[in-house]
């Protein structure tokens, strides 16, 4: 598989330098030259593969000039070997939706579910190559966490984690500063995610910090990040539909890259109807999807934290689709955002994006009625993500089968699931230890120069 840049489509990349990369050169997104696609007949065959096999299906189409098939079924093995479920997810019924838990890997959120076979592929890489790396990802929550576990006491490899200060809950926190590894480093910058997340693209585009640290990236601007993301869209839709009926897929979503794993799989022939864009006050994707006009606004403090973003990575990979591969197109309005704070889209564009998406958002009193009455109802506590999402495609009434994707514990927002549903959300045993375990992490301001000297001196010491 050849890979390009949203930016440039000129230049083809291999797996390899797209894994590594993070981010293309041009400051664009990779993205495959093509989508490969099933026959509905070749979807039939899949329907009783367990999730492993399927991931081994899957994963293999992207990325088959880096690994062979038994080398991406014994990553995927290894990935998934200490899942709390045997086939990775599972599946509860709430009468016209169907909740689908992608919670149940080592750090509690669906991130683990990629970031586990990006640390086993980053293994394999690295050894071939005999190099190091030195992975720099900002988090609003979960992915640092799930970053850190899959990525701890692994030779040839150091993580640099930021967050931004006091602004994730005290278990999202403690499940990345109790980890006692040499290779990890958590950093608290006072700013909020999309600061820290600028930071990082500002570190990636300098291009002689990032080739002096060697360094790389998982966020879900990371191709392998959406690749891995595609899987649970397929095995899903096995479990839930019906002689081969479209459904929807209701996405808690806050940097676009799980939701656009679900175009992925409806491109490569999964019948998907409508994705559903579910967000909370930080309702940026919403408002772009009805009015075309892409504008950040201030970030809002939110129970769901994970979705409060302005500035969506992912979404440029969406528009360089709709607008058919124009790099060019791409570029200007990614130059319109940078340079006016602020783009606009084309009506084909957006006629393109309306074909398959819709979007809505909850108050953080809706977010919360959701979770209590979730609980009333079904006896099931869901996290505040979840509730988003569970909340605004009940407002769509939609008449078709639809998956809710649940994206967190509720251990890990334990506060205001309490709060709304007088019950405590338990963690796990095996990690209920994170609660008193030290923790360690440095603090930093909110000044570029300053973080790109600590991760230099910890590079290089």
């Amino acid at each position: 598989m050849e890979y390009i840049s949203t930016r440039n489509k000129k230049k083809v990349f291999s797996f390899q330098d797209v894994f590594l990369k993070g981010l293309a050169p041009d400051g664009g997104l990779f993205i495959p030259k093509e989508i490969p696609s099933y026959t509905y007949q070749e979807l039939i065959n899949f329907k009783n593969l367990s999730y492993n096999e399927l991931a081994t299906k899957i994963i293999l189409n992207f990325c088959g000039d880096e690994f062979n098939q038994r080398e991406i079924r014994e990553i995927v093995n290894n990935s998934y070997k200490d899942f709390r479920k045997k086939n990775v997810v599972e599946i509860k019924k709430l009468e016209n939706l169907n909740l689908l838990e992608l919670f149940h890997g080592p750090t509690l959120a669906f991130k683990d579910i990629a970031m586990q076979v990006i640390g086993n592929m980053y293994e394999k890489i690295l050894k071939k190559k005999n190099s190091n790396i030195n992975i720099v990802v900002a988090t609003s929550g979960d992915t640092g966490a799930a970053a850190i576990n899959a990525i701890k006491n692994r030779s040839n490899m150091k993580i640099f984690v930021l967050h931004p200060e006091n602004k994730i809950t005290e278990v999202q926190r403690k499940f990345m500063t109790t980890v006692n590894s040499k290779n990890v480093f958590n950093i608290a910058i006072a700013s909020n995610f999309d600061q820290c997340q600028n930071f990082v693209k500002l570190m990636f585009a300098d291009k002689k910090f990032s080739s002096s640290i060697n360094m790389s990236g998982v966020n879900s601007i990371n191709w392998a990040r959406i690749i891995v993301q595609i899987i649970y869209y397929f095995y899903a839709y096995f479990k839930v539909s019906r002689n081969g009926e479209k459904i929807n897929f209701s996405v808690p979503t806050g940097n676009f890259g799980d939701i656009y794993a679900g175009y992925i799989a409806k491109k490569m022939g999964l019948p998907i109807d409508k994705l559903v864009i579910a967000t909370n006050s930080n309702d940026i994707l919403k408002r772009v999807i009805k009015s075309g006009i892409y504008k950040p606004l201030k970030v809002e403090h939110t129970v769901s934290p994970s979705m409060d973003i302005q500035v969506a990575s992912n979404f440029e990979r969406l528009i360089f689709d709709a607008s058919l591969y124009d790099a060019d197109q791409t570029l200007k309005l990614m130059n319109n955002l940078d340079n006016h704070g602020k783009f606009i889209l084309e009506k084909k564009i957006l006629t393109k994006i309306n074909e398959s998406f819709v979007s809505g958002s909850l108050t953080e009193e809706e977010t919360k009625a959701v979770i209590k009455k979730t609980y009333k109802s079904y006896r099931v506590l869901i996290d505040p993500h979840t509730a988003v999402a569970v909340g605004v495609a009940n407002k769509f009434n939609f008449k078709r089968n639809t998956v809710v994707l649940a994206t967190a514990h509720p251990a890990k927002f334990s506060d205001v699931v309490l709060n709304a549903t007088n019950k405590k959300p338990e963690l796990p045993e095996n990690l209920k230890d994170i609660l008193v375990k030290k923790e360690k992490f440095d603090k930093l301001p909110n000044e570029l120069k300053k973080i790109k000297n600590y991760i230099f001196d910890k590079v290089h010491k």
